[in-house]
């Protein structure tokens, strides 16, 4: 057998981080056979009779073995997001199954199950006492107890599962990526100038007259918020509504992902059933605060209640501003998005990209770095380190000059790269039991911004600013972890629908006037954010708010519906049509189909779980308020707060229950009121 630190092939090197820039797709499947082969072994020893059912002795052996699969499964995983070639995806598929039959196999097996429940829990510390009971947790909901065919069965599902859920994100991928459309000038009116070259330079490239236009969200939705020709956001509106669906162009059709919703839906009932439970929403909130199903779908028709007034008078100054001042007297779906920007311009007097001109990428970065700096008491250094790109930066975050952690920053949007923004983690912290040495938290941080154009520094909207905080959120709950237990420290372990709240928590300081004058420099006078423009935008905080929040309710109540009271052999559309005719106050025409790129519910990890974001923001927005009632008196927040919302949440990561922590850091259980505050929704 080839030792990981003598073989060629990066992905067995013992290089501590992974080698991105040398990792080929010929490299994938000799790596996963190798490391397969050691953790099946791996696995054998353990699980021997004679092997002692001691927590230390198991980890020694097996994590250390299932670590390097999942590191170098991990970066394999990471190219196929950010690097996708037709040769790596092949590679990636192709090995797929083998993983997954693994991972599926080792938390099914009888034998282990046995072992860690024969473990001697007076022996391990808290943090690993939490983390035997979360294994054998998992273990039940990875069908541990089954037997014969039931478990067959089971294994055959999840194989199943990781192959549609790929496809369905490649086909939203190559949906996205495949449709363009070259508009002339006069059809551009209105659309920002950066936009503008960003797109000519793009037709340029490619030997093509005019500019041209993408679905990527740089460019599509500044489009559909400025264009002033509704010819053009209707064509860009329908592309993107209907991409990898049955109403898209006939030309993609073969990317239409609606089997692969239904299968999917079939296939997450029917492991429900097997694991004993009613529907799959059950076996999701078994890892969650939630209690239940029912009470997620209550908590959401209840937020829902109080946020529709608000909603339904945002829809009626639109509807009044397009017949007054835009002379749009029938808006339809493509118009709200350019309805939305000119009324905020007018009742605020100011645009989105005005402000933008302010929020240049490396002093966005500059102040994001200060306000983590300060508050939590680390100091954040550009480093060394293989990438994947030119445009990925690598930096490590210390603390009295010890390396606490290291993140990779990937910001820029381009073909082959999935659309959004995310954290995933490249290793944890963990005191390793095969050598004494403590392992430090590496993190991948990932956005799709806009690239600077005509050799100015990108620009970056606020959204994109609190998209950078957020995703930076994600990080820090991973990398400033003081937990030792591989499986609790950081994010791992945290329940899913808590895992949000540090995230969340850091969107907060995207609105507070001490932390945005260090991180505002304009990109043709270098001037920072003038104050009054500022206050515009604190002004407009809440605008539309009621309506963002149905719309995210109209997405997490359509996940668990569909995972709960849904059959998956019938048509899901009806249940769209029924989420959206409960909650929306804009319902969208009848070939729009939403669903169908829906990748956090389909290829992503919030499967009956996309309320965590709403969930979570009842935390965050709680937390964030413990920061308000102690703010020094220039506003700046308090290090003292600071100190202890690092120690109760961000070290403690998943060692245990979220509540737990949550109520050492606030004295009391989360209250929705600050959220309603935040959101300008509370009642009077």
């Amino acid at each position: 057998m080839t030792t990981l630190s003598n073989s060629p092939n990066p992905l067995l090197q013992a290089s501590g981080l992974p080698l991105f820039d040398q990792i080929k797709p010929t490299h994938v499947n000799e790596a996963v056979d190798e490391l397969l082969k050691s953790s099946s072994a791996a696995l054998d020893t353990v699980t021997a009779a004679d092997f002692p059912s001691d927590w230390h002795a198991i980890a020694k052996v097996l994590d250390v073995s299932t670590e390097r699969l999942s590191t170098a499964w991990g970066a394999v995983s990471h190219l196929n997001s950010v690097a996708d070639t037709p040769a790596f995806r092949a590679a990636y598929n192709d090995a797929l199954p083998k993983v997954t039959e693994f991972w599926t196999r080792l938390g099914a097996d009888e034998k282990l199950y046995e072992k860690y429940k024969s473990v001697i829990t007076k022996s391990l510390d808290s943090a690993q006492q939490q983390a035997l009971k979360n294994a054998l947790r998992n273990f039940v909901l990875g069908g541990a107890d089954l037997k014969g065919e039931a478990k067959k069965r089971y294994a055959a599902i999840q194989e199943r599962m990781a192959e549609l859920s790929q496809k369905f994100s490649e086909n939203a991928l190559d949906a996205t990526d495949k449709f363009s459309y070259y508009a002339e000038k006069k059809e551009l009116e209105g659309v920002p100038e950066d936009v503008v070259n960003t797109a000519r330079l793009a037709a340029e490239t490619e030997g093509l007259a005019g500019y041209k236009l993408t679905l990527k969200m740089p460019c599509y939705l500044p489009t559909m918020q400025f264009a002033k020709s509704s010819n053009l956001r209707q064509k860009l509106y329908r592309a993107y509504v209907t991409r990898a669906s049955d109403q898209s162009d006939p030309t993609f059709i073969a990317l239409d992902n609606s089997a692969l919703i239904q299968e999917i839906l079939q296939l997450r009932q029917e492991e429900a059933q097997l694991l004993g439970y009613q529907n799959f929403a059950e076996v999701s909130v078994a890892t969650k605060m939630a209690d239940s199903p029912a009470k997620v779908i209550s908590f959401l028709r209840d937020l829902a209640q109080r946020a529709r007034p608000y909603a339904e008078k945002d829809l009626q100054d639109m509807r009044q501003f397009a017949a007054d001042h835009l002379n749009i007297q029938d808006p339809q779906a493509w118009d709200w998005p350019f309805i939305g920007e000119k009324l905020k311009e007018a009742r605020y007097s100011f645009s989105e990209q005005e402000v933008k001109q302010y929020f240049t990428a490396p002093k966005v970065l500059q102040g994001l770095f200060k306000i983590i700096e300060t508050l939590f008491e680390v100091n954040i250094r550009l480093d060394a380190a293989p990438v994947w790109h030119p445009a990925v930066a690598f930096y490590r975050i210390e603390r009295k000059g010890q390396l606490v952690g290291q993140f990779y920053l990937d910001p820029p949007a381009r073909a082959g790269k999935r659309g959004g923004a995310w954290m995933d983690d490249v290793r944890a912290r963990w005191l390793r039991p095969d050598n004494g040495v403590l392992q430090t938290p590496v993190a991948h941080l990932v956005c799709n911004f806009a690239e600077g154009v005509d050799g100015n520094p990108p620009l970056l909207t606020h959204d994109d600013v609190i998209t950078l905080f957020h995703e930076f959120g994600h990080g820090l709950h991973h990398m400033l972890t003081q937990v030792n237990e591989r499986d609790v420290s950081g994010i791992s372990g945290v329940e899913w629908d808590a895992v949000e709240l540090p995230s969340q928590f850091m969107e907060n300081f995207c609105w507070e006037w001490s932390v945005l004058k260090h991180m505002t420099s304009h990109v043709k006078t270098g001037e920072p954010l003038p104050r009054d423009l500022f206050d515009k935008m604190v002004a407009a905080k809440n605008f539309q708010s009621g309506m963002q929040t149905l719309r995210q309710i109209e997405l997490a109540l359509l996940d668990m519906l569909l995972h709960s009271e849904h059959k998956p052999t019938e048509d899901f559309m009806p249940i769209l049509k029924k989420v959206r005719a409960e909650v929306a106050v804009i319902h969208p025409p009848e070939f729009n189909r939403m669903a169908h790129t829906f990748s956090h519910i389909f290829a992503g990890g919030y499967a009956a779980g996309y309320y965590s974001y709403k969930w979570a923001e009842v935390l965050s927005a709680d937390a964030y308020a413990a920061f308000e009632e102690t703010a020094l008196p220039d506003g700046s927040p308090s290090l003292e707060t600071g100190r202890r919302y690092r120690q109760t949440i961000l070290e403690a990561g998943g060692s245990r229950p979220a509540l737990e922590s949550f109520i050492a850091f606030r004295g009391r259980e989360p209250s929705l009121n600050a959220l309603l505050r935040h959101q300008g929704m509370a009642s009077n």
